[in-house]
């Protein structure tokens, strides 16, 4: 595991447990390296769930949710998928926060219109899911390492944001001065 990833994911896991929050993932082409690497840190029982190895569409849709139109129209490396991903992982596991990983690792299996190292990479929560494409080929192992390193950094920004937002108003509403009309 990379060591950056693994720093990363200590600060994930730093931020979510003191926020009382629960993070959970659904992967295809990375095959549980991210649910790995956040479980490499001690304590991390305390705030991760579990993940969902989606390999196949088969399980995309029955265990995750993915709709058979949205994998028919746009296939199942799309930011559509990584985003019902996301949000079904939410569901499955009931948690706060989810990471979603499907794309074409290599080295068969791309087409001209989604070429070997395309990975889209969804995260958020259930009121705000983002995406991130990923388009070049570097090898099978190079392109999911940048795939997971990528998925954990992006979920940290994405935490830093929300939760120091959401610190931020808590911290106004503690200081706000009551209405004394009552």
């Amino acid at each position: 595991m990379e060591f950056e990833s693994k720093i990363l994911s200590r600060q994930i896991g730093d931020l979510i447990y003191a926020s009382g929050y629960s993070l959970g993932t659904a992967e295809s082409c990375t095959g549980g390296r991210i649910s790995e690497t956040i479980i490499a840190i001690p304590g991390a029982s305390n705030y991760f769930k579990g993940g969902i190895v989606a390999y196949t569409d088969e399980v995309k849709m029955h265990l995750l949710g993915v709709s058979a139109d949205t994998l028919q129209e746009h296939t199942a490396v799309s930011e559509e998928v990584a985003k019902q991903m996301v949000s079904g992982a939410i569901d499955a596991l009931q948690v706060d926060f989810a990471i979603a990983v499907t794309g074409v690792a290599g080295p068969g299996g791309g087409t001209a219109d989604i070429p070997v190292g395309t990975i889209w990479i969804g995260y958020g929560s259930k009121d705000d899911i983002r995406t991130f494409k990923i388009t070049e080929n570097f090898g099978r192992d190079i392109n999911l390492a940048i795939a997971t390193n990528r998925a954990i950094r992006l979920m940290l920004d994405f935490l830093k944001e929300k939760l120091n937002d959401k610190k931020t108003e808590e911290d106004n509403n503690e200081h706000a001065v009551p209405d004394m009309k009552a």
